[in-house]
C-alpha cells in the first residue's frame, strides 16, 4: 500500500476508509477470533478490566479508566495502538491526518480541488497515531484545540479572518488517532467544557471562526479517585459524555503480583543470570505491598502502587549484585537481610496518615517489613508463641538453647556465600526445621535465614542492626544486660 502515491491510484485499489472507532472494533474482532493477546504484559486483568475494555471498543465508546496509582492505566492506553491498522493514507502535507476521501481541513480540500486524482498521499504508521497529554492546571484551550497564529498570518500575508491562519492544537492533530488525557481531574473545568462538543458532536470551534471540523478520534481518559478531593474533579456533563467508565484494581493475590513484578522490573541480563532470588524472598517483597495497602498508618485513599514491588525488586537485585562484586563472585543469592537496603524503595511510595507521620516513614517501612516476614514465616513453620504442644518437644528448643548460652550471630550484609553458609550451619536445629526436601542449596539457606528473622519478629530472639550487619542474640539476656547497665546519671548535677 505504501507504494501508492496518489489519490487516483488509491481509488483504483478499491480502498475504503473507516472511522477509527470502526477500525479498532474490526481489528479487535480479528484478534479475538485469532486469540491474539493485544494487551501483552497486562497481568491480573484477564477476567475484569480487559473484557470491559473489549466491550467498550466493540460498542465504539470513549473510555475513562478510573483507578489508583500504579494500576497500569497509561500502559493499557499505549497498548491500544496494536488495534490500529498498520498504515493509513493521508493527504500529503496535512497537519491533521486528512482522509483523502473525506478531507476536513481547508488545506486538504484545496489540494484535492487543485490536483484531483493526482493529489499526492503520505502513509502514516500506527505508532504516530497516538497522542498523549498529561493534564496540568496550566493546560490551555490553545494547547488542546488551537488558536490564531500571527506569524503564519504575517508570513503568508493573510487576514486574521482567513481560516488558513489557524494553528491546530493537540486534539485536531489527533484526527483519526487515539487521544489520551492522563489525570483528567487536574484539567481546569473551563478546559473540560471545551471537550463537550468534541465528544458529542465531534467538531471544534476556534476563536469564533465559522469552522466545523468533524474530528474522528478515539478518546481515552485516565483518572485517580484521590484527585477528586485533592486537586479537582471531572465535571458532571463531561463525565456524562464519556460512554464507558472502567474501574481498575490492584493484583488480587501474591502470585499475580509476582508475575507483574518479574515482568516489569528493569533488571539487566547479567542480573537475571547471575542473581538467584529465592521464592520466599519474592513472597516477602510482595507481602510488603499487600500489607502496606491494609496498614492503618498508610493512607488507603492514595493506594500503594505496584511500583513499590517493582522498585523493590530492582533494589533487591542491586543489593545482591553489589555483594557479588565486592566478593568477586560469579553468582549470588538475594537474602532477607538485603531488604534493609530496599527500605528506600518503600518509604517514597507510602502516603502516610497522621499517625504514620508521627512514627516516620522509615519506622513505618520497618514495621511493614517485619509483618511481611512474620506472614511468610508462618506459611512454612509453626507459630513459636502458641502453647498448644504441651506434650511435644519445642520445635525451636535447640535454637533457643544455643542463644541462651550467651552466643550471638552476626550476619554481615557483604559476606560471601561461603561465609554466610558457615554462620548459619553453626546454629543447631535449623536443618531439622528446613527438612530434607528437594530444594536447592541457595533456597535451603534462605529458609534458615527466614527462621532467624521470624523468631526475632515473634520476640523469641533479639535482632539488632549494627552498621552493615545484623546481630541475633537471646532476647532475655539482652534485656538483662540493659538492666545491669542501668540508666546514666550525671553525678555533678
Amino acid at each position: 500500500m505504501k507504494e501508492i502515491k496518489t489519490l487516483g491510484a488509491l481509488r483504483k485499489t478499491g480502498y475504503k476508509s473507516k472511522s477509527i472507532k470502526l477500525e479498532l472494533r474490526d481489528n479487535l474482532i480479528k484478534s479475538l477470533k485469532n486469540k491474539q493477546d493485544v494487551f501483552e504484559g497486562i497481568l491480573g486483568y484477564e477476567d475484569t478490566v480487559i473484557p470491559d475494555i473489549q466491550r467498550a471498543l466493540l460498542s465504539r465508546h470513549n473510555i475513562l479508566l478510573l483507578g489508583l496509582r500504579g494500576q497500569a492505566k497509561t500502559k493499557i492506553a499505549r497498548l491500544m495502538i496494536n488495534l490500529l491498522d498498520e498504515y493509513i493514507p493521508i493527504v500529503h502535507g496535512s497537519e491533521i491526518n486528512d482522509d483523502p476521501f473525506h478531507p476536513i481541513s481547508r488545506y486538504a480540500k484545496d489540494q484535492i480541488e487543485e490536483h484531483g486524482d493526482d493529489t499526492p498521499l503520505d502513509w502514516v504508521h500506527r505508532d504516530t497515531r497516538y497522542v498523549e497529554k498529561l493534564a496540568t492546571p496550566d493546560v490551555s484551550i490553545a494547547d488542546l484545540i488551537g488558536d490564531i497564529d500571527p506569524i503564519k498570518a504575517a508570513s503568508k500575508k493573510l487576514a486574521y479572518s482567513d481560516e488558513r491562519v489557524l494553528h491546530f492544537g493537540l486534539i485536531p492533530r489527533a484526527h483519526r488517532s487515539i487521544f489520551v488525557i492522563n489525570e483528567l481531574p487536574d484539567l481546569q473545568p473551563r478546559i473540560q467544557v471545551a471537550l463537550f462538543n468534541i465528544l458529542q458532536e465531534g467538531d471544534i470551534q476556534i476563536r469564533g471562526f465559522k469552522i466545523r471540523l468533524p474530528l474522528d478520534i478515539q478518546f481515552l481518559f485516565t483518572a485517580n479517585p484521590e484527585d477528586y478531593t485533592n486537586r479537582g474533579s471531572i465535571i458532571t456533563p463531561l463525565k456524562d459524555r464519556i460512554e464507558s467508565q472502567i474501574l481498575t484494581h490492584y493484583p488480587t493475590n501474591i502470585e499475580i503480583a509476582k508475575n507483574i513484578t518479574n515482568y516489569e522490573a528493569r533488571l539487566s541480563d547479567s542480573q537475571r543470570t547471575s542473581i538467584h532470588i529465592p521464592e520466599i524472598v519474592s513472597n516477602i517483597l510482595e507481602r510488603i505491598t499487600f500489607i502496606a495497602r491494609d496498614s492503618e498508618l498508610v493512607d488507603e485513599k492514595s493506594g500503594v502502587s505496584t511500583r513499590l514491588s517493582i522498585s523493590g525488586m530492582e533494589n533487591l537485585a542491586s543489593s545482591a549484585e553489589r555483594r557479588m562484586i565486592l566478593n568477586q563472585e560469579k553468582e549470588t543469592t538475594a537474602r532477607i537481610i538485603d531488604f534493609w537496603g530496599v527500605v528506600p524503595s518503600i518509604t517514597g511510595k507510602l502516603e502516610l496518615v497522621y499517625e504514620g507521620e508521627q512514627e516516620g516513614p522509615y519506622q513505618v517501612a520497618l514495621k511493614i517489613l517485619g509483618k511481611a516476614i512474620r506472614e511468610e514465616f508462618l506459611v512454612h513453620f509453626p507459630n513459636p508463641n502458641k502453647e498448644e504442644r504441651k506434650d511435644k518437644l519445642d520445635a525451636y528448643f535447640q535454637i533457643k538453647d544455643y542463644f541462651s548460652n550467651g552466643k550471638t550471630l552476626d550476619l554481615a550484609n557483604d559476606s560471601s556465600f561461603s561465609d554466610f553458609k558457615k554462620l548459619l550451619d553453626q546454629i543447631p536445629g535449623l536443618d531439622i526445621l528446613v527438612g530434607k526436601s528437594s530444594i536447592n542449596e541457595e533456597d535451603r539457606y534462605a529458609f534458615k535465614e527466614l527462621i532467624l528473622h521470624g523468631l526475632a519478629e515473634f520476640n523469641i530472639l533479639n535482632k539488632e542492626v549494627l552498621g552493615t550487619s545484623m546481630s541475633f542474640s537471646d532476647l532475655l539476656a539482652n534485656m538483662l544486660d540493659d538492666i545491669d547497665e542501668g540508666p546514666d546519671f550525671d553525678l555533678d548535677n
